[in-house]
């Protein structure tokens, strides 16, 4: 009997193999979960949808979380199949590489309103629509952040700003929904190799200092954030709300 026999969950922002939200799909359908997944775009179809298709997912779903029309739609049709959802999982962050360099004064204001769109707005958007499905149910919405919207990481820029943003977002919302019987919450990763990642100039030294001075003195797995959204999205978690949850080696604990 798995922890999430019975839920369904609705995951957003997988782009392809190395993604938290495929590590996460893929836990909670081992779970007993039933997912729909969705994809922002035909050229991360191409990668979605195989990877949709290979863990049985119910529904696969076109969405551009940049558009409340589809956002409304995903959730039209999630509700047309299902009636409700329990979970709500949003693994998405965007800012582009012009803005992920350099000094965070050169940030642009079009850079600036896109990264807080894409990476916090987008997670209240979703909220907005997930919401009656989820009402009553005791469900769970979780989203990923980083410790760069805590505290100032080289090159990450506008986007430490955004996970600032999305991490008080989680506080609003959690008390927005809580009457509800709707948790919501965020895990804070440590730094994973990434389609994401990948844009943040200085990513290897980051990711070599963080494994060299935090207390577990390695970096964490997909895998390790994959459990954790298990756990937030089970009953086992049923007293947590408007959390940030670290899975980083325990390196936020350190100062020095």
């Amino acid at each position: 009997m798995g922890l999430l026999d019975g839920k369904k969950a609705a995951i957003f922002g997988i782009a392809n193999e190395k993604s938290i939200a495929w590590a996460i799909a893929q836990a909670f359908r081992r779970e007993g979960a039933e997912l729909a997944v969705t994809y922002a775009n035909e050229t991360v179809a191409k990668r979605v949808i195989p990877l949709a298709e290979s863990i049985g997912a119910s529904l696969v779903l076109p969405c551009d979380v940049r558009s409340d029309a589809e956002i409304k739609d995903v959730f039209a049709e999630i509700g047309k199949a299902w009636g409700g959802i329990d979970t709500l999982v949003h693994s998405i962050a965007f800012g582009s590489k012009e803005e992920l360099k350099g000094s965070f004064l050169n940030t642009t204001r079009e850079g600036f309103a896109l990264a807080l769109d894409v990476s916090a707005y987008s997670l209240i958007a979703l909220m907005k629509e997930a919401h009656p499905l989820m009402a009553g149910k005791g469900g769970s919405a979780i989203t990923l952040t980083y410790y760069g919207g805590q505290k100032v990481f080289p090159s990450y820029n506008v986007m430490g700003v955004a996970k600032a943003a999305l991490e008080m977002s989680v506080r609003y919302l959690a008390e927005a929904v809580g009457g509800d019987a709707i948790r919501v919450n965020a895990i804070s990763a440590g730094p994973l190799k990434t389609l994401a990642s990948a844009g943040v100039g200085g990513f290897n030294q980051i990711a070599g200092h963080v494994a060299e001075k935090a207390p577990l003195r390695r970096n964490i797995t997909q895998e390790e954030v994959a459990g954790a959204a298990v756990y937030l999205a089970s009953s086992l978690s049923s007293g947590v709300s408007g959390e940030v949850h670290f899975v980083d080696s325990g390196y936020n604990i350190i100062g020095l």
